[in-house]
């Protein structure tokens, strides 16, 4: 069910402490997606946000999504120490909405070249706009249902491709209901991006492109990292109608 934050300019589907499960923009507003090349770390990463929307001249609730780079996976432990570091900053800021956490995030880990420590590579803020178009982010999803623990991993400790392929189902289910709860469809869809390390060709004609038919015809990223938690394998976002700017922060 989704959840307006009129302070931000937006709506979110409720996800865990850490994350919303997708954003919507309000009517009026537009999602500007902001990619940081090469990543930041994340404190400085936080600040970098922080002048951006001042520049803009939007307040810190229009912050609607980050999506970060790690140096390697987490346990499950580690991954919900580091959250607690993570929202401290997001309570600091005053984003909250009734206690729940609306900024949607997409976490994973660079299986090449990783970060030295956990850095900003992306985030999305809503701006205003006279024709403003349907504009949504959809949050990083694993093969764990929301909320689960380590016991609800599909197939876990299995890499055979025809445990990839049902890992691959279920984060499609997931992205799916993501995507349809923010009032939207796969043809509203204009990216896809896929997390792993396993070798995505063959799943792309059995699993992906049958499923999500016209956002397809968008292309699909696959990004060589692995999900932030050890023993998920394979995550999936997606994004439709945002605009997108490329800023190279070893120029700023």
């Amino acid at each position: 069910m989704l959840i307006s934050n009129a302070r931000g300019g937006f709506s979110f589907l409720r996800g865990g402490s850490a994350y919303s499960s997708g954003v919507v923009a309000a009517p009026g507003f537009v999602i500007e997606h902001v990619r940081l090349v090469p990543a930041i770390p994340l404190q400085a990463g936080f600040e970098f946000i922080r002048a951006h929307l001042h520049a803009a001249g939007r307040p810190l609730q229009a912050l609607c999504s980050i999506a970060l780079r790690s140096p390697e996976p987490f346990t499950f432990t580690g991954f919900r120490d580091f959250n607690q570091e993570y929202v401290s900053t997001l309570h600091r800021w005053d984003l909250m909405v009734d206690g729940i956490n609306p900024v949607a995030r997409t976490n994973v880990a660079p299986a090449i070249d990783p970060p030295v420590e956990p850095s900003i590579y992306s985030f999305s803020y809503t701006v205003a706009a006279e024709s403003a178009r349907f504009s949504f982010v959809v949050a990083g999803a694993g093969e764990i249902p929301d909320g689960g623990g380590p016991e609800d991993v599909v197939r876990r400790g299995e890499t055979s491709p025809e445990a990839i392929a049902e890992k691959a189902r279920c984060v499609l289910g997931l992205v799916e209901a993501r995507v349809r709860g923010l009032g939207a469809d796969w043809k509203h869809v204009s990216a896809t991006n896929i997390y792993t390390i396993h070798d995505v060709n063959a799943l792309l004609v059995s699993e992906i492109l049958p499923r999500i038919r016209p956002a397809g015809q968008c292309g699909v990223v696959w990004h060589y990292t692995r999900p932030p938690i050890l023993s998920i394998e394979y995550e999936m976002d997606a994004f439709g109608g945002v605009r997108e700017i490329v800023i190279p922060t070893d120029q700023v």
